[in-house]
């Protein structure tokens, strides 16, 4: 991959996005992951207003930690850029204590959390005329759809969206994302128990690529009994989760019952 290009390219694209829109800047959540790092850097490339906030919900203390790094590592770097910390534990607490105890099992809550998330950044874009970023890469928003309907799917734009996680690790070596980042497992950040995506998924980011361009591809080679359960696990989230990816339906009504 020309990584160099790759940016340059993403930053370009943003910026004639951003124009076009006639808004004023980026709003981003930083999660303390690798695709928020990118992402967050990115947008602070193309020198405009960003608003990069921290948004902990009972967070396990390493994602605030490198959070809030990444958060200093760009206000340190780019003058455009502007750190906001918003606790939402309270918050969240409180919707705890309005739902009924029945209904507040542990993927709805968590759905909840990326939710009251995606909630706080339009807060913010809607009162500084911004746009919000998202911050899915290609396997998670059209492969397995690892992400939350209405929580970090509902943005306004996803400049990486089209690249694999592992693409993803090149672009932050390139610009020199923290090394805490590069190196932490990939989370969702959305369990209190600080659980890693590959052990929700039962797969790495580089299994479920694997699986994505296989399926894509017309030549099929003889599998081993791992490449085999990584298709398994692939097939099943990506029939699950495809509701997610595919746009609303709408009931069409026949125009004579109109009339």
């Amino acid at each position: 991959m020309k990584t160099k290009k790759v940016i340059d390219h993403i930053v370009q694209w943003l910026d004639t996005y951003l124009d076009k829109s006639g808004l004023t800047g980026f709003v981003i959540g930083v999660s303390g992951g690798i695709d928020s790092a990118v992402t967050s850097t990115l947008c602070a490339k193309t020198g405009n207003p960003v608003l990069t906030l921290n948004m902990p919900i009972h967070q396990a203390k390493d994602q605030v930690s490198r959070s809030s790094a990444h958060i200093a590592w760009l206000e340190k770097n780019f003058d455009n850029v502007n750190g906001i910390d918003v606790e939402l534990s309270p918050v969240f607490d409180q919707i705890k204590k309005s739902l009924p105890n029945h209904i507040q099992d542990g993927m709805t809550m968590a759905n909840t959390r990326a939710r009251l998330r995606m909630l706080a950044l339009y807060a913010f874009a809607s009162s500084h005329k911004m746009l919000v970023v998202g911050t899915g890469n290609k396997v998670e928003d059209f492969g397995v759809g690892f992400y939350t309907k209405y929580g970090d799917g509902g943005v306004d734009l996803s400049p990486i969206a089209d690249l694999m996680k592992t693409q993803i690790y090149a672009l932050g070596k390139n610009l020199k994302i923290i090394k805490d980042i590069l190196t932490a497992p990939p989370t969702d950040g959305l369990w209190e128990d600080n659980r890693t995506d590959e052990s929700q998924i039962g797969a790495t980011y580089a299994e479920l690529e694997w699986g994505m361009q296989y399926l894509e591809s017309p030549q099929k080679e003889s599998l081993s009994e791992r490449q085999e359960k990584i298709l398994a696990i692939y097939e099943k989230l990506h029939t699950t989760n495809k509701h997610k990816m595919d746009p609303i339906p709408v009931c069409r009504i026949p125009e004579n019952f109109k009339k």
